[in-house]
């Protein structure tokens, strides 16, 4: 069984900061890429940063230049959010592409923590 653990989270006044991170744990023989996801009221799920096993990273346009997704080590990773916007606003889900004797390669999702941005 893997379980993706999130932390961080919570309201933060418009301009502020948060860090998020999140943990894999379990019987992983190896992660490809890992990611966040957000999904804000009435909207569909989006891609909000990723990074792969070898380093390679995309953000979404609406926050390049404001968040710094990076790999703590193989099973975990972080993210930085500087200069929210209330736009920001969301649940936020990690994520995790992860092979494992059991299932073999499988998707698996964080909890999801909401972000409020707002003053």
């Amino acid at each position: 069984q893997v379980q993706l653990v999130e932390s961080g989270g919570g309201l933060v006044q418009p301009g502020g900061s948060l860090r998020r991170s999140c943990a894999a744990s379990g019987s992983i023989l190896s992660i490809n890429t890992m990611g966040w996801y957000r999904q804000a009221p009435g909207k569909q799920r989006e891609l909000v940063a990723s990074i792969s096993n070898r380093g390679s990273i995309d953000y979404a346009d609406s926050v390049t230049g404001r968040l710094a997704i990076s790999r703590d080590s193989g099973k975990s990773m972080a993210l930085p959010m500087n200069s929210l916007k209330v736009e920001d606003t969301a649940v936020y889900y990690c994520n995790a592409l992860v092979t494992t004797l059991a299932r073999g390669r499988a998707n698996y999702w964080g909890q999801g923590t909401k972000v409020t941005v707002s003053s």
